[in-house]
């Protein structure tokens, strides 16, 4: 049988770094050798598995992972420390620790494929530490999609503002199954949300995510800005929604500009805010990011 006229397939790993465990989920149709590899980084709040291979009955379609597996793709999502599955150490975790998570699922990715390159698609808070580790570790990355990535001048971060205090206060928050609906609303309307994909998440979000760091909060409006576009030089696509309220072309577009390698691409995709994967222009994203990754 051809890859294309089988299931798709999920295995765990574990990752051993810092004296911590690292969960990843992989995801793959066929056999996963032979595949390009592409590695999917979790933002401030969900670990990978939930972010980008949700179930939401009847409809299948929203995961990621699963679309990306039938384009032929070897896709893994790793959970950083403190978010779920893997260790959750005790004190504020930070950008640049994630990082160095990444660089170690990455290596051992690397050495169980038998590959050179991976590609990376990071969402949100992922934009930062993968920005980190694509800045100390270009060679290890064929190309590099941000997407959903903030500045400073964030709607949704002024906004956090005020929680400061909170975050630093705390290491984790217990954020109820209510609170996750949230992140689906804020400026994006009511018409490109699909309530039983937010409701799936918001029970998947709960159930894995019992507590969430808070040190991505702290860096985020405290730091800014962690990452240097110049001195990303892989060939770099940013994504957003319409309706993100922490990504917008005014805020990004200097970034942009500012990336060195000449192979790059600016998206804004219809039909969804933040939770652009999980929301009505879910599609359009998927496609996208598709195509960019696999340019000849």
């Amino acid at each position: 049988m051809k890859d294309d006229d089988l299931p798709v397939q999920g295995t765990q790993h574990w990752v051993l770094h810092d004296d911590l465990r690292l969960f990843v989920w992989e995801k793959y149709q066929g056999s996963p050798q032979g595949k390009p590899v592409l590695v999917l980084a979790h933002g401030s709040a969900t670990a990978g598995r939930e972010s980008f291979d949700l179930k939401v009955p009847g409809h299948s379609e929203y995961s990621l992972m699963d679309f990306l597996a039938k384009q032929g793709f070897d896709v893994f999502a790793p959970d950083m420390r403190g978010f779920g599955s893997s260790t959750k150490p005790e004190g504020h975790l930070t950008t640049e620790q994630a990082g160095g998570d990444l660089n170690a699922v990455v290596d051992r990715i690397l050495k169980l494929r038998g590959v050179a390159q991976v590609h990376l698609l990071a969402w949100s808070w992922g934009t930062q530490y993968s920005g980190q580790f694509v800045m100390a570790h270009p060679q290890k990355v064929a190309r590099y999609a941000a997407y959903a990535q903030m500045h400073a001048e964030s709607p949704d971060l002024k906004a956090r503002r005020e929680r400061l205090a909170t975050f630093q206060r705390a290491p984790y928050l217990r954020i109820t199954e209510q609170g996750w609906k949230l992140r689906f609303h804020s400026l994006t309307p009511d018409e490109v949300n699909v309530p039983v994909v937010i409701d799936a998440f918001a029970k998947a979000a709960a159930l894995v995510e019992t507590k969430s760091p808070t040190g991505p909060q702290v860096d985020l409006l405290t730091r800014q800005p962690l990452i240097d576009a110049s001195q990303i030089t892989v060939p770099t696509m940013i994504i957003h929604g319409q309706y993100d309220d922490v990504a917008d072309l005014d805020g990004l577009l200097p970034f942009f500009t500012a990336l060195p390698n000449p192979d790059k691409q600016y998206t804004v995709v219809p039909e969804g805010g933040h939770m652009l994967h999980l929301q009505k222009g879910h599609a359009r994203f998927q496609r996208a990011v598709a195509d960019w990754f696999t340019v000849p």
